[in-house]
């Protein structure tokens, strides 16, 4: 299940993202929607990086009941890389909402070995999505 905190102007439709957990953790999530200058405020204060991202994971601290975590997307940056790549923004959306789920189960692309991109990948063909996130750096 997700628990909606929408602090922009911005709407989508949720079905899908809810589909997408339901198949990965029966876990509670917490979808921060935000734009850039939140999330760079977010960003810098908790990862000391001085400017706005596209998705930030920050996983709960395991206990009975416990959420998985919580996610916060940039709707800014939803927008603009949806229209750069010439696909909607509620498929940019589900990239970015599957890429912070990995990360709050534990993947981690900037150490693993593939193993987070192949299930990406996985996700990606099962929810019939463009490339990913991981794919996309890769590519650059």
């Amino acid at each position: 299940m997700i628990e909606l905190d929408n602090r922009t102007e911005k709407h989508y439709e949720f079905s899908r993202l809810e589909t997408i957990v339901a198949s990965l953790s029966d876990r509670e999530i917490e979808l921060i929607l935000t734009d850039n200058d939140e999330i760079a405020q977010i960003n810098r204060e908790f990862r000391g990086i001085d400017k706005a991202t596209d998705v930030l994971s920050f996983p709960s601290d395991p206990f009975p009941g416990a959420p998985l975590g919580s996610i916060v997307i940039s709707v800014d940056k939803v927008a603009s890389v949806a229209a750069e790549l010439g696909h909607g923004e509620e498929e940019e959306l589900a990239l970015l909402f599957i890429h912070g789920v990995l990360h709050l189960m534990g993947y981690d692309h900037e150490v693993d070995e593939g193993q987070m991109r192949a299930k990406e990948e996985e996700l990606i063909e099962r929810f019939a999505l463009p490339k990913s996130l991981i794919v996309r750096t890769l590519e650059e």
